[in-house]
């Protein structure tokens, strides 16, 4: 198998994400199937954390059998790599987003009336939380990406098979985790900006799947899947504040399981089908 056959899997797993944005352009739904549709959101992100932060530990983990040898450094660069991306990515986008914000409130203030506008929306606005979610979904696929890389790399071609087939699947769900805080907006965002978000989310799995074909590192595997989740653990937080300005504690309760589940159901399929 040779590299663009590789990039065309990458792009194949990642690109399903667009499947679930057009979900962003609806607006005959009522606010109590908005909330649900962002709890099922935030359920699917909860897993994906879940699932991020257990294959990180999982490889900073397997070092701590050479201390016992005087290996200490494997243990210690896997372990600050770790915690370096965990902060970036969860720091990171609150500078982003802090940013963002105020780059937003300035462009409204300077308009006659503005200072009403911007009040009328809080911030951040439901584009900007769309793009916190699709910078952490890419961070994610992209580690996605090296996976399938990886195993074209080393042969296995069932086994890639496999899991573009999963990505592909999984990654439609991601897209609706984008669109989801956006079916709440009175403004429907373009179609351009849709794409944009698109392939921000599910772009770099088709760069995850190049470099992995073409690298093996374990640090770089642990650097991403950290940002990932640093970066989720954000966007959560800013669902769970949309999920409850929707819905009752009930719906919420009742969206973020069945997210977590339809999340849960997948990874189970691949790993199945991996089997």
């Amino acid at each position: 198998m040779n590299q663009t056959s590789v990039a065309l899997m990458g792009a194949i797993a990642g690109l399903t994400i667009f499947l679930g944005l057009p979900v962003a352009r609806m607006r005959s739904v009522s606010a109590r199937a908005k909330g649900f549709l962002n709890a099922v959101a935030t359920g699917v992100l909860l897993f994906l954390v879940v699932e991020i932060l257990g294959h990180a530990n999982e490889s900073v983990q397997s070092t701590l059998g050479g201390l016992h040898k005087g290996a200490v450094a494997p243990f210690v660069q896997l372990l600050a790599v770790y915690i370096a991306g965990l902060g970036v990515g969860l720091v990171g986008l609150v500078w982003f987003n802090r940013m963002f914000a105020r780059r937003f409130v300035g462009e409204r203030l300077r308009g006659p009336g503005a200072a009403v506008a911007a009040a009328a929306q809080p911030v951040p606005v439901a584009r900007n939380l769309a793009l916190m979610i699709a910078t952490g979904l890419g961070l994610h696929n992209f580690s996605e990406g090296l996976a399938i890389g990886q195993s074209a790399g080393a042969g296995a071609l069932a086994l890639t098979g496999v899991l573009v087939i999963g990505f592909a699947l999984h990654n439609v769900t991601e897209g609706f985790g984008i669109a989801a805080p956006m079916a709440s907006d009175p403004q429907r965002p373009s179609w351009g900006f849709l794409a944009l978000a698109g392939l921000i989310g599910g772009g770099p799995t088709f760069v995850g799947a190049v470099v992995g074909f073409n690298v093996v590192s374990s640090w770089a595997f642990v650097l991403f899947l950290a940002l990932a989740a640093g970066a989720l653990i954000y966007v959560i937080n800013e669902m769970f504040g949309v999920c409850r300005r929707l819905g009752s504690p009930s719906l919420m309760a009742s969206g973020l399981l069945a997210g977590f589940l339809i999340a849960f159901g997948t990874d189970l399929f691949l790993t199945f089908a991996g089997a």
